[in-house]
């Protein structure tokens, strides 16, 4: 089944639902999702305004809210599909509801940063094939050799995301994705894996590999698994996130970050 409103979506996560959300809910905004103690929250906030490619902050909660002006009445901590617990640095556990471990620290503050996936509709509309979409799996990511800027006591590899393109539309994917700036915008890299340092594309570091047809070229977007990258390299005690793929998926239009 494919979810159409954000509100049926979320109500079906909250009752269970656990999948990724590309081609759901299409036309409105997908987020990531990270929750540090406060303690940690500047570090982030500045690690995520020096790194505003992967890491473009959509709204933040006050510490121990979990409610976004995004999507009223939602609760981050039950209306994502899934979520992932890490612990000084370590994927503790995943998990479809967070609202037992979310009390673990009464001052976490919620960072919700912009996703790929909200472009994903307009490239459909014109013609471009989402693979990872058209195979019914979660899109491939990769960690690559690029180092974010630092920040505080947080700091790691840039983390992509990988939609394969035909060479011949590939200029239009860049034209429209980078219409987006608040969700990425346009690719950091078009084609050859190796620069960086991807070693193997059917092997991602997170979601499930697609096929590469002939004629077509690997184009990369910074992903919002970047922080999740920094939580391992950085290794803050606590921290919440959503899986990769599994997104918090918002009341506002795509159309709304469309420069």
């Amino acid at each position: 089944m494919t979810y159409q409103n954000p509100a049926e979506l979320r109500a079906a996560c909250r009752a269970g639902w656990a999948a990724p959300t590309s081609g759901h809910a299409t036309g409105f905004t997908q987020c990531n999702l990270i929750a540090l103690p406060q303690d940690w929250a500047w570090d982030f906030l500045l690690f995520a305004q020096r790194n505003p490619k992967p890491c473009p902050v959509l709204d933040v909660t006050e510490p121990g809210g979990f409610e976004t002006a995004l999507a009223p009445g939602a609760d981050l901590r039950r209306d994502l599909p899934r979520y992932r617990v890490w612990r000084d640095g370590a994927l503790a556990e995943e998990t479809a509801d967070a609202h037992a471990v979310w009390a673990e620290h009464a001052d976490l503050v919620t960072f919700l940063i912009g996703c790929s996936f909200t472009f994903e509709a307009p490239l459909m509309q014109a013609g471009i094939e989402i693979r990872h979409i058209a195979q019914g799996c979660n899109v491939p990511m990769y960690l690559t050799d690029r180092p974010c800027r630092p920040a505080g006591r947080l700091a790691g590899p840039l983390v992509v995301s990988m939609r394969p393109i035909p060479a011949d539309r590939v200029a239009e994917a860049v034209t429209i994705s980078g219409r987006y700036q608040a969700v990425h915008g346009a690719p950091v890299h078009v084609g050859a894996p190796e620069a960086l340092g991807i070693a193997d594309l059917g092997r991602p570091d997170f979601g499930d590999p697609v096929a590469i047809r002939p004629g077509e070229i690997p184009v990369f977007w910074a992903c919002g698994v970047t922080p999740q990258a920094a939580v391992m390299a950085s290794k803050p005690p606590f921290a919440i996130t959503h899986a990769p793929g599994h997104m918090f998926v918002s009341d506002v239009p795509d159309r709304e970050w469309q420069a």
